[in-house]
């Protein structure tokens, strides 16, 4: 018979080891390239007005956002910027070539 003081710290270990199971399951599911919350909700109406005819997250939504550039509104860029998807220098290379 285990001890009530280890069967408490068999269920803890336990525990632990189902969470750490838990943790690696949902990283990966996550695809790898999957955009950020924060880009999602800053770029939603502008991937819909420039892009909903592609999978999000897909190569090809990311590349139609790209072309997008100068219709994307300040808060998706920024929010893109912020997520590392696209340089400060990029974008303002891009402003600059638009006239912008």
């Amino acid at each position: 018979m285990i001890e009530p003081s280890a069967a408490g710290a068999f269920q803890i270990n336990r525990l632990v080891a189902c969470a750490a199971a838990a943790a690696v399951s949902i990283l990966l599911a996550v695809p790898a390239n999957a955009v950020s919350t924060r880009v999602k909700f800053a770029c939603a109406k502008d991937f819909y007005a420039n892009c909903r005819s592609f999978e999000p997250n897909s190569d090809e939504a990311r590349a139609c956002m790209r072309s997008a550039g100068q219709r994307l509104s300040p808060r998706c860029v920024n929010a893109l910027i912020a997520a590392g998807e696209v340089s400060a220098k990029e974008v303002a290379q891009r402003s600059e070539a638009a006239g912008r």
